[in-house]
């Protein structure tokens, strides 16, 4: 076997390493996959609860040791996880700029940080946004489906939030400078500013109580925008359901049907079958 032929045959197995554990990583439609992603999704929780009950004086000087070897062993184990996505991804990178690659970055960060600036180590809490990766463990047809609904929803939208929006904002402007004009510095509207964020907490029905009107016209003001919030409230979640109800009514993409299993109730977008872990047909 001469030279060529051994550099060929161990870059094929260099891809082929490469290609199965991309599909182990990056796609929880294999089986191999999902028991990735379910180990992945146990070790974050578990990180997370690590840092947290570390964040406790009480602990810490109990189980300070301990705590931080199992964060250290965490880490590593998320620094193979983070270079074997980067070297197994076709395109490394479009994962590192990615907003799951930039997060899996985060959270392995904060401990080396540690060893320079001790109170870093506290980010490691960012790891809880890892668990998004929760939604390609459930990447069953119904709830793909109703996730696309509620995006897609939002999207088509946007446009008349945003409009409603910008006549919500303009409303705070008006009559927080309407407030600081009747109740002025001496019942505590001091500026502009101050007044306007009055009138936020109080259109949003929140009401912190830290300043109050003490007019009768600036009480019977923020009556009527107390009763406005509430209306204005419900006009954002009229406007996506109406978009939802458009949405759903529309015909749903057509299944791929399993070529070894028959199974056809997939995901959109699937390239194995999540019975059987066969690769689909695409169309």
């Amino acid at each position: 076997m001469n030279e060529a032929t051994m550099n060929s045959k161990t870059n094929k197995n260099l891809n082929r390493w490469k290609l199965k554990t991309y599909e182990i990583i990056f796609k929880a439609d294999t089986p191999w996959g999902k028991r990735f992603d379910i180990i992945l999704l146990s070790v974050i929780l578990i990180s997370i609860v690590l840092v947290m009950i570390e964040s406790v004086p009480s602990y810490q000087s109990l189980y300070g040791e301990p705590l931080r070897q199992g964060e250290w062993i965490i880490t590593i184990l998320f620094t193979i996880e983070y270079i074997l996505r980067i070297v197994s991804s076709p395109k490394p990178l479009k994962y590192l700029f990615s907003f799951l690659g930039i997060i899996d970055f985060l959270a392995v960060i904060p401990t080396y940080l540690g060893l320079i600036v001790p109170d870093a180590q506290a980010l490691a809490v960012i790891r809880a946004i890892r668990l998004l990766r929760i939604y390609r463990i459930l990447r069953l047809y119904h709830f793909l489906r109703a996730g696309r609904l509620l995006i897609l929803s939002l999207q088509r939208s946007a446009r008349k939030i945003l409009i409603f929006m910008m006549f919500v904002v303009i409303l705070v402007i008006l009559l927080g400078s309407i407030m600081y004009v009747i109740e002025g510095g001496e019942n505590g509207f001091y500026s502009i500013p101050l007044s306007i964020y009055w009138a936020v907490i109080t259109l949003t029905t929140v009401g912190y109580g830290d300043i109050v009107p003490v007019t009768a016209l600036g009480k019977f003001i923020s009556t009527f925008i107390m009763l406005l919030g509430y209306s204005i409230i419900a006009i954002p979640t009229g406007i996506v359901s109406v978009e939802m109800s458009h949405t759903f009514n529309q015909p749903p993409e057509e299944p791929q049907k399993c070529p070894r299993c028959g199974e056809s109730n997939h995901a959109p977008g699937s390239n194995f079958c999540r019975i059987c872990g066969a690769r689909l047909n695409k169309k």
